[in-house]
């Protein structure tokens, strides 16, 4: 039997910070901002809300969905770039808030692609046997390593957080390929340099475009499946002219491929998950659909998995 998510739950903050306002603080305007991007606004934590506060939020939910109990769950993936400090890890900190008194723990740091990373290592810890539950979060507090001056990167990041609960499920269904990856020649390209985030969009924008398409078609190849099999293609939602690449390089119409970048932005790790639940709330996703989850980030990293929705 595969591995597969028995269980999501996401959280974003109420404050929302619309492209209007980065227009009086920022030389930008909302129409460029929405054309080269397709953000209209995003969502930004609190000061006193800290990335494991946001974490244990979606995890609740998740387990919630799930119809398990915190006991029940064997291990704690945490993808983040934005610890609430180097340590102890947000893992262990969403461990002992939730109450998983038998859950081993630890966090993941693979940026945007952070969250495929962690549903990978999910599936290997549950097709082996080694754990029954594990639960897997992507969460980011972005905007505490935004610089706000930089109108390059100001107007992209968003907080969020999105949980899964990884388990085995019925036959044919679950993970069915994967692809992980990594180029640290690029890493001089987004990283982290004092306090702020640092990007070279140009080069970042044309690695996207070549990776994620690239991936998507190599998960659906590995999958046996064709391009025609695919019923929702979840991107990670960095920019819109990204995802509609990586859409075009896989043939599919607009209708199969997620956009939930316009009410959130860039939430790094938590973008995949947060996508997710909004399509499977709305309808869109449905038991035995095969969805292509696809993600880069910085490191240079990437990851792309074949799913089959369903328990």
């Amino acid at each position: 039997m595969n591995a597969g998510i028995i269980g999501l739950g996401t959280y974003y903050p109420e404050q929302v910070l619309t492209n209007e306002d980065l227009e009086k603080r920022l030389d930008t305007s909302d129409e460029w901002i929405r054309t080269m991007t397709g953000i209209e606004e995003r969502r930004i934590a609190r000061p006193d809300e800290e990335t494991s506060d946001m974490a244990v939020k979606a995890a609740r939910e998740a387990i919630k969905d799930a119809g398990i109990s915190p006991e029940q769950i064997g291990l704690i993936l945490v993808a983040t770039v934005t610890p609430d400090q180097p340590f102890p890890s947000v893992s262990t900190m969403l461990q002992e808030q939730l109450g998983a008194v038998n859950a081993a723990a630890m966090d993941i740091s693979a940026a945007c692609a952070g969250f495929m990373y962690g549903l990978v290592t999910a599936k290997q810890f549950v097709e082996s046997d080694t754990y029954s539950h594990v639960l897997v979060v992507g969460v980011e507090k972005l905007s505490k390593i935004t610089d706000w001056e930089d109108r390059n990167t100001a107007i992209l990041f968003g907080d969020g957080a999105g949980a899964a609960v990884v388990s085995k499920v019925s036959e044919g269904r679950g993970i069915l390929s994967f692809e992980l990856g990594a180029a640290g020649s690029g890493g001089k390209h987004l990283y982290q340099e004092g306090p702020h985030l640092k990007m070279n969009g140009r080069e970042v924008f044309k690695f996207a475009v070549r990776q994620m398409g690239e991936s998507a078609a190599s998960v659906i190849e590995k999958a046996g499946l064709n391009k025609e099999d695919i019923d929702m293609l979840i991107p990670h939602q960095a920019n819109i002219r990204i995802m509609d690449a990586s859409r075009e390089r896989l043939g599919l119409p607009v209708e199969k491929m997620s956009k939930t970048i316009h009410k959130f932005g860039n939430t790094s790790s938590a973008s995949i998950p947060l996508s997710l639940n909004e399509e499977v709330i709305n309808g869109k996703i449905k038991d035995d659909d095969v969805i292509v989850m696809v993600g880069f980030g910085g490191g240079l990293t990437w990851g792309a998995i074949a799913l089959k929705w369903g328990k």
